[in-house]
C-alpha cells in the first residue's frame, strides 16, 4: 500500500500551515510521523492512499498488524519468450512477497505452444505470474507488477490503446483475476537488464528446463 501524509505544521507562537507529502510506502511513512511526532507540532495528521481513502495513524497500524500472517508487500515480475521457428513460447514470472515477519521469493516458469507472437507471450507470462500468486491465497491488497514489455505495461495501465482482439482477451482475463481477489495492480515499465530473473526463467523454459521453486530470502 502507498499513501500520502497530510498534516498541519503548528510553531509555539501558534503559526501554522498545511503540508502534504509524495506518495510513499506505507510502512514508510509511519516510520515518518512517529518521528515527526517528536516535535511535538504535528497536528491534524492522516494518510491518504492511492484509492482517495483517509487513514488514522491508528487505522494504518492495526491494518498492518492484521495483514501480517497473510502475504503482503507483493512484487511481481514477469517475462516471455516466444520463438517464432518453433512456435514455442516460455513463461517466467518471480514473486516477492512478506508473511509473517519475513521475506519469501518464488520462481517459476512454464513453456506453452499455442501463442502466436511474443507480445502475446509477455501477457501469458503476467497471467501465469497471478495463477501462482491466487495460489498465496493474496486477496485485498496493492502489488507492484514489474516488467519489461512497453505494449502490456502500457496497455494494462489505459496509456496505449489495445486493437488486438487477441491481446484484448488477454488483458481482460487479467483485469479479471485482479477484481475477483480484490487487488490493486501498480504497473511499473522496468528495463529489460532489470528484468533479469524473470527473463531468465522464460529463457530456461524455452530450453525445456524447468523451475519451480520458493525460498526464505
Amino acid at each position: 500500500m502507498k499513501v500520502r501524509i497530510q498534516f498541519t505544521y503548528q510553531t509555539p507562537m501558534g503559526a501554522n500551515t498545511s503540508f502534504q507529502s509524495e506518495e510513499m510506502k506505507a510502512l514508510d511513512a509511519l516510520l515518518l510521523v512517529d518521528d515527526m511526532e517528536k516535535t511535538g507540532r504535528v497536528k491534524q495528521l492522516t494518510f491518504i492512499d492511492t484509492q482517495d481513502i483517509a487513514w488514522s495513524q491508528k487505522e494504518l497500524k492495526r491494518y498492518f498488524e492484521e495483514i501480517e500472517e497473510e502475504p503482503h508487500d507483493v512484487y511481481i515480475y514477469f517475462d516471455g519468450g516466444f520463438d517464432q521457428q518453433r512456435k514455442k513460447s516460455g513463461l517466467g514470472c518471480v514473486i516477492y512477497y512478506q508473511q509473517n515477519g519475513k521475506s519469501f521469493r518464488i520462481r517459476k516458469n512454464a513453456t506453452v505452444g499455442e501463442l502466436d507472437s511474443n507480445n502475446e507471450a509477455e501477457y501469458a507470462a503476467l497471467h501465469f505470474a497471478l495463477k501462482e500468486l491466487e495460489s498465496l491465497d493474496a486477496q485485498h491488497l496493492q502489488i507492484t507488477v514489474r516488467g519489461d514489455s512497453q505494449v502490456v505495461i502500457n496497455q494494462l495501465k489505459g496509456e496505449w490503446p489495445c486493437y488486438e482482439k487477441t491481446l484484448s482477451g488477454w488483458a481482460g482475463r487479467i483485469e479479471t483475476k485482479f477484481t475477483y481477489q480484490s487487488i490493486e495492480p501498480q504497473y511499473e515499465l522496468i528495463p529489460r537488464k532489470n528484468n533479469n530473473e524473470a527473463d531468465r526463467l522464460a529463457t530456461q523454459a524455452l530450453e525445456n528446463i524447468e523451475i519451480s521453486s520458493k525460498k526464505e530470502v
